[in-house]
């Protein structure tokens, strides 16, 4: 069910008593009205507050697909900080849910849909291929019946993870306490356990710090002998089988794509799955690896590696620039490297993959708290508005989807707050990266100036591909208007589900330009995504060319 945001306004002592209409009655049309419509209006402005409060589904009529008018912006909020009058907007910034136990039915996988979920993620970790492709044949299924919708796939693999082996029960740790582990197989007391890497004696020092679970039990490494690592309990807890093991400062010298993950990638391959997300990536040479073995498949799958290890970080430009995007996952980043770091390094990971055009998701523990409770902190808000405001293509649910007790709650959740933080960055007519817009080819320069001009005249932008990188070059630019990027490929509608500000629709092309240009439009207009009358700017751009030569390209303004 979709969600929208609910604003209160709270005025001050000097707006007086009067009504919301008498506010908005001052806002008046001004100047003269171009060839396109564009209204402009001059606003007064007021001081208000803007509190954002979640609404659950049980709170308010379907109204479609996560879009309201932006208008509502202007009633609800602070008209101090300007207009954007005309298109009716989408939430910009995707979801990624990850699938498991609490939502693996089809009733579930339907309803996150429509609450807002734009890409379904597989955790390799957990489940075996029986239970994933019964997901994967759902959401399939889903794809097929749904007119106006789409959900891409990802499959994460599970990495090269270092963890302790079973124990009988679980053992609680004391501060100060001495504790074992070691590489011989089948040991679990009360004072040691076992180690599932057989190199983990030689990857630890006497002075590592050496954290469970990222960091929710330390243990400080005193010694080593030839088979095992002897410790003091710095953080205590209670100790279960089979949890993930860090040292502070370093990664495992495993490989990042274990026997296990080629096995899990060749069933994605099978699946024909939209994207990778490859755990512990340390060097661009994994990507490639990953790359040569799709290609000699004929796989069309996107890989996005998982920026979580110490290693990572010196090689993350060649990472990043191999790879079709980057995942921050801030779980395992936060227990090799100081916790400190972490934003600082979202914020590069992000501005990275912005400079090169790649798409970028923030991940863990984003709304780690709705796993047991029905409403977030107010600090897991922020850290939602901040990835948004940041410019992530995406944000991801964990546990919170998984096997938490409130999926869908989540999910609404970090639509509102993602489609309200949105309201308020708006960039009007200004475009960012200016510098990129003419560097490696004229699409880019169109690209960008059909952003510009689509922010300043108030419109959306109508883009055809077959490839999808002229939506995807859009998206980089960040219009204030949806990208409605119509394709006759439903790989590629799969694909685009996962960049921002993208609404991707699949349409049989005509062998006529305008007849399928007229088509599109009718498909907007049925499907709620535009109004009469409306203005859209239509892009005909791209490296490979639909209906014009190689050398023209173009950007129109149509009428709806």
């Amino acid at each position: 069910m979709a969600q929208v945001v609910a604003t209160k306004l709270l005025h001050n002592s000097f707006i007086g008593n009067g009504s919301l209409n008498k506010q908005i009655e001052k806002i008046k049309p001004c100047g003269r009205i171009n060839p396109c419509h564009h209204r402009v209006l001059s606003v007064t402005a007021r001081r208000a507050v803007t509190e954002v409060v979640p609404v659950i589904p049980e709170d308010i009529p379907k109204i479609g697909e996560q879009i309201y008018d932006s208008q509502q912006i202007l009633r609800k909020g602070d008209s101090s900080v300007g207009v954007w009058s005309k298109p009716i907007v989408k939430r910009k910034t995707k979801i990624v849910c990850t699938i498991g136990p609490s939502t693996d039915t089809k009733e579930m996988i339907w309803k996150l849909a429509e609450a807002g979920m734009n890409v379904a993620r597989l955790n390799m970790s957990h489940g075996d291929h029986a239970s994933h492709q019964k997901v994967i044949d759902l959401v399939k299924e889903y794809n097929a019946q749904s007119k106006d919708n789409v959900i891409a796939i990802m499959l994460d693999t599970k990495g090269p993870e270092v963890r302790s082996g079973d124990l009988p029960q679980p053992v609680n740790l004391a501060s100060g306490q001495e504790f074992t582990f070691t590489i011989k197989r089948g040991v679990g007391t009360a004072d040691c356990v076992s180690v599932n890497y057989d190199d983990f004696v030689n990857d630890v020092e006497a002075g590592d710090m050496l954290l469970v679970d990222g960091g929710m039990m330390s243990l400080l490494v005193k010694s080593k002998t030839e088979d095992s690592v002897k410790c003091e309990v710095v953080d205590g807890g209670e100790l279960k089988s089979r949890r993930h093991l860090n040292v502070r400062g370093k990664s495992a010298t495993l490989p990042s794509i274990t026997e296990k993950d080629w096995d899990d990638i060749k069933f994605g391959v099978d699946n024909q799955v939209d994207f990778y997300a490859v755990s512990f990536v340390k060097d661009a040479e994994v990507i490639h690896e990953l790359k040569n073995y799709l290609k000699s498949c004929g796989a069309d799958i996107q890989v996005i590696p998982k920026i979580e290890s110490a290693d990572s970080i010196p090689n993350l430009h060649s990472i990043i620039t191999a790879s079709d995007g980057a995942m921050v996952a801030r779980g395992d980043l936060g227990a090799e490297l100081p916790i400190e770091e972490v934003p600082l390094l979202q914020e590069e990971i992000i501005r990275t993959c912005r400079s090169m055009g790649k798409a970028v998701i923030v991940a863990t523990n984003m709304l780690e708290s709705m796993i047991v409770h029905p409403t977030p902190t107010r600090a897991e808000v922020s850290d939602i508005a901040i990835a948004v405001r940041e410019g992530a293509d995406a944000v991801m649910l964990s546990g919170e989807t998984a096997h938490g007790k409130f999926p869908l709650k989540a999910v609404n959740v970090m639509h509102t707050v993602s489609l309200r933080t949105e309201s308020s960055i708006m960039s009007g007519g200004t475009v960012s990266s200016l510098n990129q817009a003419f560097k490696n080819h004229v699409s880019e320069m169109f690209a960008y100036h059909a952003t510009s001009m689509s922010n300043t005249l108030g419109t959306s932008i109508v883009v055809f591909t077959r490839t999808s990188s002229m939506a995807v070059l859009l998206s980089h630019y960040r219009p204030n208007g949806t990208i409605f990027a119509f394709t006759d490929d439903k790989r590629v509608q799969q694909k685009l589900a996962l960049y921002q500000g993208v609404c991707p629709i699949y349409m049989e092309f005509a062998d006529d330009a305008e007849e399928t240009f007229a088509k599109a439009l009718v498909v907007l207009k049925n499907q709620g995504l535009m109004k009469e009358g409306e203005h859209v700017a239509l892009l005909q751009s791209g490296r490979q060319p639909i209906w014009r030569f190689q050398s023209t390209h173009n950007i129109q303004v149509r009428k709806v």
